[in-house]
């Protein structure tokens, strides 16, 4: 709790003015409370006893200014925390979007998607509750306890003797129910993960769960996920609703000793009836934040295993470094030299030797898992070579930034990423939309054809994952954004594999007549996209076992012959 504090209390320095408003505020509601009760006395003893009706008249004025005091000061302190609290998490919350997308794509092979929605979503959800709630009821309820302490000890030290040695004796069971909250929160915060991703993958292979009627075997291994959830959820609540009792208890203990002394003190004459019940008032007011108090303690104990996971998440660092030269220049050549790859203990690339220049169409044909996706791996690195050196004119690779390296390289893969957006904002992707480049775009790829016969043309939004298109279609849009793009390295990780044989002549038609332009790699998908290139490189086992033109290969390379009847 203490750790948890300390880490999120430097977030309200960021806002001085509204921690301002919102401290006036507690300050409003602390002085009403004590108010109120401080109230009680004249009312008691010199109205209804005294039947001072001078005193009469003010009561009413001095409640109402009372109640307004702590109302007000409730709704300030209510605004102002929220807008503290909400701000901070949506900072927060960019901030782990952010370094979750700036880290490598072992790190997305590695952990499933549910898993990150779930930390990007209920973590920080929960992690809310601390900035939002549990700072500022802290403060909030500290202030009403000093000030409701401070009344009760002036008004009769002896009394509140009895009522503030036994309250703290609470703490020690209070504490081990922390501890089995925080046991519980993490439990509850790992399933929801589970569930997570069991929802996710439903979502994400609903054709194959249709196309095979198992939506009862999927709803099994859902319902499961959601039992666990069900069940350490309910522990959180059984384990928190122990704190009420508790407090309950000690509290009448403590309260019916202050009744039974304080009743003497009257009956002896030591202590007026209006002093007694104001006293007793401050009391039961003062029960109330210290109930409180325990119940924040609690809802932390799942704010900090949330903060944990969160933490986690933000200490995974990148191994793919940017480099600090900015690549302005165009890329005239590309030279991987003894290039070896290795994921884990599995080897995918072995001494890997490629030169390709400006104008160069390189294919990369093989068996799936031959080496062929690695190689493009490295090309836009997504990974770095385990040995070996990539050279871009010259100069290693890992000098360049990221951000300047990408830009010179447009990578359309297999499976199509199409953006909840119009037309235009998905070709133009991270760029200003130039419309005419747009469209220049679309007809190089010719979607142009396609596109224009739509309602609204390069404006029509595009569903999720592009929906409302066919397979052609959104790789003829993947096409066009690379296209927009105009790389100096084009990479085709079989991006044609979607479309009929005239679409795929037209495409193959127009890169022809970029080639001079760019350096492209053509990941094989058929025969036809890849005979008229300068470079054939045949992958196995993560080498290259051969090279040369398409005819060179069909004479020289046996590996070759047998994919060539596969293509």
């Amino acid at each position: 709790m203490k750790e948890l504090l300390k880490q999120y209390i430097p977030y309200l320095k960021g806002y001085k003015k509204p921690f301002l408003f919102s401290v006036i505020g507690m300050v409003a509601v602390a002085l009403g409370t004590a108010g109120s009760a401080q109230l009680i006395k004249p009312v008691l003893d010199d109205v209804f006893i005294h039947k001072d009706t001078n005193m009469l008249k003010i009561i009413p004025f001095l409640l109402i200014g009372v109640f307004s005091l702590k109302g007000i000061g409730s709704y300030v302190q209510t605004y102002y925390t929220s807008y503290i609290g909400q701000d901070v998490v949506r900072r927060l919350r960019d901030q782990l979007v952010s370094h979750i997308t700036y880290l490598d794509m072992e790190f997305f092979r590695n952990t499933h998607t549910g898993e990150i929605l779930s930390r990007v979503t209920n973590d920080i959800t929960r992690i809310q509750v601390v900035v939002a709630n549990i700072i500022p009821d802290l403060i909030r309820e500290t202030l009403t306890i000093v000030a409701l302490s401070g009344y009760v000890i002036y008004e009769s030290p002896k009394l509140s003797f009895y009522f503030l040695i036994i309250m703290p004796l609470a703490l020690f069971p209070l504490s081990r129910l922390a501890k089995k909250m925080r046991k519980y929160s993490k439990l509850s915060q790992e399933s929801t993960a589970d569930m997570t991703t069991r929802l996710g993958e439903i979502l994400s292979n609903i054709e194959v769960i249709k196309s095979n009627s198992s939506q009862t075997y999927e709803y099994k291994r859902f319902a499961k996920e959601n039992q666990n959830l069900f069940k350490f959820i309910m522990k959180q609540i059984r384990t928190n609703a122990l704190t009420s009792p508790i407090m309950e208890t000690l509290g009448s203990v403590a309260i019916g000793l202050v009744i039974y002394v304080g009743g003497k003190e009257v009956i002896d004459g030591h202590m007026s009836v209006g002093a007694f019940f104001s006293f007793a008032t401050a009391l039961f007011m003062l029960y109330t934040p210290i109930k409180r108090l325990s119940s924040l303690y609690n809802k932390a104990q799942d704010a900090i295993s949330a903060n944990i996971r969160m933490q986690e998440l933000l200490n995974t660092k990148a191994d793919i470094f940017s480099g600090e030269d900015k690549l302005n220049q165009d890329i005239d050549s590309i030279v991987l030299k003894n290039i070896s790859l290795n994921y884990g203990d599995i080897s995918a690339l072995k001494d890997i030797n490629i030169e390709a220049k400006k104008g160069d169409i390189i294919a990369l044909v093989g068996n799936s898992g031959a080496g062929k996706s690695s190689l493009v791996n490295l090309l836009v690195r997504f990974y770095d070579p385990t040995s070996g050196n990539i050279e871009i004119n010259g100069k290693n690779f890992k000098d360049f930034t990221l951000e300047s390296i990408h830009k010179k390289i447009a990578y359309v893969t297999q499976r199509i990423y199409i953006f909840n957006d119009t037309i235009a904002s998905n070709i133009a992707y991270a760029e200003d939309i130039d419309r005419d480049r747009v469209i220049e775009a679309l007809k190089k790829a010719y979607a142009m054809e396609f596109v224009e016969k739509l309602e609204n043309g390069i404006d029509t939004k595009l569903t999720e994952n592009g929906a409302n298109l066919s397979g052609g279609q959104r790789q003829r849009i993947a096409l066009a954004r690379a296209i927009y793009k105009n790389p100096d390295i084009l990479i085709l990780d079989e991006a044609t594999s979607s479309l009929d044989n005239k679409s795929e002549a037209l495409i193959q038609k127009a890169l022809d007549q970029l080639k001079s332009e760019m350096i492209t790699f053509t990941v094989a998908h058929r025969l036809s996209t890849i005979e008229n290139s300068d470079t054939i490189l045949v992958f196995k086992d993560g080498k290259i076992i051969c090279r040369g033109t398409h005819k060179e290969l069909l004479n020289n390379c046996q590996t070759y012959q047998q994919l060539s009847k596969k293509l």
